[in-house]
């Protein structure tokens, strides 16, 4: 097994500011997009949402416009306009197909563009995410990643009947607290698990010659023996080490908690602010916590989430924000900030924020027929007219695209320090 392609020199993504040129952008597909009246435009293609075509054909747009990669929302309970609980609205798309298997069913239809499917750790198990991404990883050649997920929802703990979760009632209370940093912990051993069981086969571990017989080297195939506070896993894996060596993890975070999270154990973090000053000093926190972590010198890169309502004159995108706001029957607020303009005043923003020390940006589509199509048609063409985004795809993998180096195997290592001694 040969390794990934080098990437083509950037800056460093752990450093506090960055250059026009390194400008990243990733887009969240979510249904139909991010407002939930989004369903009822022309363009929406509801019928279309529970198949194949509908799911490459927003890929495809993406990397038409050479996005970095496109992250799938996903869940274990219908989405909901409560925080914690189902709600009982019928206006509004409910239902989704699993993420991993949309990105697996995409990738043969891609080139290019990363692909980041939604995992939610709090009741899945590492062993068969850390096969399901390394699957990923071999059908796209080597642009698979993941986003982990935690999830608090006493409804969704009911789906699988062997946990309960406390119900929180004040994020600020010290009960939430101790939940949240829990559920956080947990994910992180989760993250850890995968990615020991993604090294758990050394690169060359295939020998695959016919002439001996041999197929695989059992002594490169590891063990990793982790036992921890909410798994106990040997392994090794049954999926042979993914072309990246570590595809890529990636979270979103909207406090302390999960930030420290991401500091620990990702490689994206995603972050809601709302304006540079903000951007600023989330981006710092993330630095210290990295740093705590021992991560200090290791890359990672922090994006910020925007939603965006697209048109090439703003007094369009504000009368159309205005409309399905009509139609949803309530104005649209989200954790993360909510952009209406042109693409032209976009950029502006996003290399105002830049200047924060973010190193990217994930867009949510308010309405994915609509404002996919403006960001990699109006947006993309206007930042590459500022020297502010790539021209052409420059590399193979999803880690060379975002300038992040191919990792060594941890058991490899170890193995050749004991044949020596």
């Amino acid at each position: 097994m040969s390794a990934a392609p080098s990437p083509s020199p950037s800056p460093s993504p752990s450093s506090s500011s960055s250059s026009l040129s390194s400008l990243h952008l990733a887009v969240a597909l979510d249904g139909t997009g991010w407002h939930p009246a989004s369903w009822r435009e022309p363009v929406a293609r509801p019928r279309d949402l529970f198949t194949a075509g509908y799911w490459a054909d927003l890929v495809t747009e993406a990397e038409r416009g050479l996005l970095d990669f496109v992250t799938i929302e996903d869940g274990l309970g219908l989405q909901s306009s409560h925080v914690l609980d189902p709600d009982e609205r019928t206006d509004q798309v409910r239902g989704r197909l699993d993420a991993v298997l949309i990105a697996s069913r995409v990738a043969p239809l891609t080139r290019h563009i990363g692909l980041v499917p939604t995992v939610v750790a709090t009741h899945t198990e590492p062993f068969h995410i850390s096969k399901a991404i390394a699957t990923l990883d071999y059908v796209s050649t080597g642009r698979a990643g993941v986003r982990v997920q935690s999830s608090a929802r006493p409804n969704e703990a009911a789906h699988f009947g062997r946990r309960t979760i406390p119900r929180i009632e004040a994020y600020d209370s010290p009960s939430a607290h101790q939940v949240l940093t829990d559920l956080f912990d947990e994910a992180a051993d989760y993250v850890e698990v995968v990615r020991r069981l993604w090294d758990s086969w050394e690169d060359d571990a295939e020998i695959r010659d016919v002439a001996t017989g041999r197929f695989i080297d059992r002594d490169k195939l590891h063990y990793i023996d982790f036992k921890g506070r909410f798994f106990s896993v040997k392994g090794p894996s049954i999926t042979p080490r993914p072309p990246q060596g570590q595809p890529l993890v990636s979270a979103l975070a909207h406090h302390t908690v999960p930030y420290r999270f991401v500091a620990r154990q990702a490689d994206i973090g995603y972050i809601t602010p709302h304006d540079a000053d903000e951007a600023r000093a989330i981006v710092a926190e993330i630095r210290a916590e990295q740093e705590t972590a021992g991560r200090a010198d290791e890359p990672l890169h922090v994006f910020a989430d925007l939603v965006v309502f697209l048109d090439d004159n703003p007094a369009e995108a504000i009368a159309r924000r205005e409309r399905l706001d009509a139609l949803a029957g309530e104005p649209y607020t989200g954790d993360a900030r909510v952009f209406t303009g042109t693409p032209a005043q976009l950029a502006d923003l996003l290399q105002e924020f830049q200047s924060a020390g973010l190193t990217g940006f994930r867009l949510r589509p308010a309405v994915l027929g609509h404002d996919l199509p403006a960001i990699t048609r109006g947006l993309v063409p206007e930042l590459q007219r500022r020297d502010a985004f790539r021209r052409a795809y420059e590399a193979d993998t999803l880690r060379g695209l975002l300038g992040l180096p191919r990792p060594a195997n941890r058991y490899a290592a170890t193995s050749a320090a004991t044949a020596t001694a």
